[in-house]
């Protein structure tokens, strides 16, 4: 999980490391990474006075290249902007939480979906014939 905070796993939620799962579910993990980060990001503004790249970088324990970069993705959503004290949240911010909470529940959906498919596979036999 990012930023060095551990999650509670369960057997059934025990990920292959990074470099034995498939690309493409690596690339969505990256992606949830960053989200969370810049959720992160986000709240620890929105509970601050203004604060700039290094402060918020060292709260958060994440390297000033990775806060800069959150911090663009969020200024170009509209939900903070730069101020002469760093950056704060805007009024955009409370329909980021809303659209983020509607996104999550359909996202969480499609994972309970996939699960459901996955097990399937799990217990199958092989198809018994290699190629296509």
């Amino acid at each position: 999980m990012p930023y060095g905070k551990e999650t509670p796993q369960t057997d059934e939620s025990v990920l292959e490391a990074p470099s034995e799962t498939a690309q493409l579910v690596t690339r969505i993990e990256e992606e949830l990474d960053l989200l969370a980060r810049n959720v992160e990001i986000l709240e620890k503004l929105s509970k601050s006075p203004p604060t700039g790249i290094i402060r918020l970088s060292e709260a958060l324990h994440l390297p000033i290249h990775k806060t800069r970069y959150s911090l663009h993705l969020l200024e170009r959503e509209g939900v903070i902007q730069p101020s002469s004290d760093g950056a704060v949240v805007t009024d955009k911010a409370k329909e980021f939480w809303a659209s983020l909470n509607e996104s999550l529940d359909r996202m969480a959906a499609v994972v309970q979906h996939l699960r459901a498919r996955a097990a399937e596979h799990e217990n199958r036999p092989p198809a018994g014939r290699k190629g296509y």
